[in-house]
């Protein structure tokens, strides 16, 4: 049985174009205003939502995704409503894929065999985990998959041909490129250096290459597209968020500022200048 992510994967090849990954951070500003902006995302053009886990010590990430999070633990997010969040969202939504994405503590203290069976339930789809390397699968990796969870692993430009097997071997879902070095929003990829490192990717695995970090408008979104099957965009999508928040609250504005900017992202995703090059692959490392 195809996965959610597959097929959407699958439609976007058929149809020459790129995904467009949005992330924002679950309970942001607020449950209720969260949860209005995860149900905006799909008619605004979002084709995977990632879905942040609130952490108070999110390492790979930049100045605005660290304040989404404290934001959010702020207003009382756990992890147990970011998954009765989800499930909210699904019973309105069964196409769109959602990808949790974070770091291990609070799976870790929620139990990973309790997590992984909850979010199944609530219609999580895959987890990008950034401090669960290849070396400890069995922590989380290998237990997701079995439970039907794509298990999204990262590379990076400092991912050399030695270390790029491990990385790939049991990946699924889809490869997540982080152009730069660095945390997240800190700099702008430089497109032709991206450009390498997916075909480099892509001559190594048949999952699709998302390439994050650094995205931060339609311009720059419409480049990456040119060469990834799918461009993510995190730190601009929360910045709105608090761009538009008044006095620390939600605003009337919160909502629009985050979908007008995923319409705008979307836009360029499937512009006919962003049509995708064909590759050359193989079936593995």
């Amino acid at each position: 049985m195809t996965s959610r992510i597959d097929r959407r994967f699958q439609r976007l090849a058929a149809e020459g174009r790129s995904a467009l990954v949005t992330f924002v951070m679950a309970g942001d500003p607020d449950p209720e205003t969260s949860l209005e902006i995860l149900r905006a995302l799909p008619a605004a053009g979002a084709d995977v939502i990632e879905l942040g886990m609130p952490f108070t010590d999110p390492m790979a990430d930049g100045p605005a995704i660290q304040a989404a999070g404290l934001r959010a633990l702020k207003a009382g997010q756990t992890l147990r409503a970011t998954l009765r969040m989800i499930a909210a969202f699904r019973s309105g939504e069964a196409e769109t894929p959602v990808i949790l994405m974070g770091y291990f503590n609070p799976i870790y203290v929620y139990g990973v065999e309790s997590f992984l069976r909850d979010a199944g339930f609530a219609g999580v789809d895959g987890l990008i985990v950034v401090d669960c390397p290849p070396e400890e699968d069995d922590e989380l990796g290998g237990p997701a998959r079995t439970a039907g969870l794509a298990f999204i692993r990262l590379a990076t430009p400092t991912t050399d041909d030695a270390r790029l097997p491990a990385v790939l071997v049991d990946a699924s879902g889809f490869i997540y490129y982080v152009s730069i070095t660095g945390v997240t929003g800190a700099a702008t990829p430089d497109p032709k250096v991206v450009g390498r490192a997916v075909a480099r990717l892509k001559r190594h695995t048949q999952l699709p290459v998302a390439v994050g970090f650094g995205v931060k408008d339609a311009s720059s979104a419409a480049v990456i597209a040119a060469t990834a099957d799918a461009v993510v965009v995190g730190s601009a999508l929360v910045d709105a968020v608090r761009r538009s928040l008044n006095e620390g609250a939600a605003s009337s504005r919160t909502v629009s500022a985050v979908t007008d900017l995923v319409r705008d992202l979307a836009s360029a995703c499937r512009k006919e200048g962003s049509a995708r090059p064909t590759h050359e692959r193989k079936d593995g490392p």
